[in-house]
């Protein structure tokens, strides 16, 4: 019996054929428990955390069939643990006799996957060969029914599992001309992407760039185009252009300070200030949602501007006023007062009373530190008392504290 078979494993039996049911959260725990599982072994045994990987892949899709993935969270979980896997695969010192059979458990997954959530294992497929000689050879098996779905007519073409696999060995085989060759004819990004990189690869980055920006259609992702074509303007050393061209629109996050973050990090020689400016041009009518970047910089005037200007949630500025009551009173009762307007104005997501109660003792809080108290309350309880209809929960919530009296809903 090899290391590998006598291994015992604990992810194994947990992804047994729709183990999961249809309930997203305990299978994405279990996602990341087997993940951290395989990278402890590669650790101390890179060639059996390798094995691990590979009969992770090949479960996990059967293991998900019946999980509820509307979300995308699930979905999201599995890309992230492919991302993981995959390096340990390629750098594992396997034998060529052990690589190929890897490899062809690993494409026999891929083509079972029904769903599919390995679907992009295939785009790695000249990572996971690990060698030019290897990936030259799965070129050479996939790219018969490759070509011949390519280059049918278009309404005539069955989709060819295997498409993205055999590019992405032509890519490591460093076989760019045959690659750039196969792909000169009207197909999805995904594919004309590969394209791309054989340009760039063989130093052709100027027809690289014009190459990708031709493939932008309805059908293609913005996203994805002006990703590449930043990497590629980068690698140029052309970072200025980088950033005015794709800075902004490359590095979207999952928040407004994400993307700031996202793109802080990648333009360092740009000032926070700068950076913040051109990324709230981008979203006219949403100033206020660039408030915690704002923030975060330490732009604390620009922060309160952007949440005078537009909508900003309510929670998130009271938590601003209760944080920075000490180190920044000033900027605190600001953003206290603006979270309570906003309140009154009837913004802000499932709002209770506590909600109001905390912006309440933030901002006084912060007014006491800055010697304000007396003023600032004053300034609450005219705001209350104007704010019409969609302020009455506020005012009924604070109407003793500040003396407002019995108020209808």
């Amino acid at each position: 019996m090899t290391k590998s078979e006598s291994h015992r494993w604990e992810f194994k039996s947990r992804f047994r054929r729709h183990a999961f049911g249809w309930r997203s959260q305990p299978a994405i725990a279990r996602i990341k428990e087997a993940v951290a599982e395989i990278k402890k072994v590669a650790k101390k045994d890179p060639l059996l955390a390798a094995e691990g990987a590979i009969t992770f892949l090949e479960r996990v899709s059967p293991a998900l069939e019946q999980v509820d993935s509307s979300s995308g969270s699930i979905g999201a979980a599995v890309s992230n643990a492919i991302f993981e896997m995959v390096p340990l695969i390629e750098h594992a010192q396997a034998g060529k006799p052990m690589r190929d059979a890897w490899l062809e458990r690993l494409f026999e997954a891929h083509q079972a996957d029904e769903i599919p959530y390995i679907e992009q294992l295939a785009h790695y497929w000249g990572n996971l060969c690990a060698s030019e000689e290897t990936a030259s050879a799965w070129a050479d098996l996939l790219i018969g029914p490759t070509r011949a779905d390519l280059h049918s007519e278009i309404g005539k073409r069955s989709h060819f599992h295997g498409t993205s696999a055999c590019l992405s060995a032509l890519f490591g085989a460093k076989r760019f001309d045959e690659l750039i060759e196969l792909l000169s004819v009207d197909a999805i990004w995904p594919y004309k992407q590969w394209a791309v990189k054989a340009m760039v690869a063989q130093g052709r980055k100027a027809e690289a760039l014009r190459y990708a920006e031709a493939c932008r259609s309805r059908w293609t992702s913005d996203f994805e185009v002006d990703a590449i074509c930043e990497e590629i303007l980068l690698s140029s050393g052309m970072v200025d252009e980088a950033y005015a061209r794709y800075g902004l629109r490359a590095n979207q996050g999952g928040t407004y300070l994400a993307t700031f973050r996202a793109v802080a990090k990648k333009y360092p020689h740009k000032s926070a200030g700068e950076i913040l400016a051109d990324l709230v041009k981008t979203t006219p009518g949403s100033e206020g949602k660039w408030f915690a970047a704002a923030k975060e910089a330490g732009l604390f005037t620009e922060a309160l501007a952007l949440a005078t200007l537009a909508p900003c949630d309510p929670k998130t500025l009271a938590r601003a006023a209760r944080d920075f009551a000490e180190k920044e009173p000033a900027f605190a009762v600001g953003a206290g007062q603006l979270s309570l307007h906003w309140l009154v104005k009837g913004y802000g997501y499932e709002v209770t009373g506590l909600d109001v109660w905390g912006a309440y003792h933030a901002t006084l809080a912060a007014a006491k530190r800055s010697g304000t108290a007396v003023e600032v309350k004053e300034r609450i309880r005219q705001m209350i008392a104007g704010g019409g209809a969609a302020g009455s929960f506020v005012s009924q919530v604070l109407a003793r504290e500040l003396g407002l009296g019995p108020h209808s809903p």
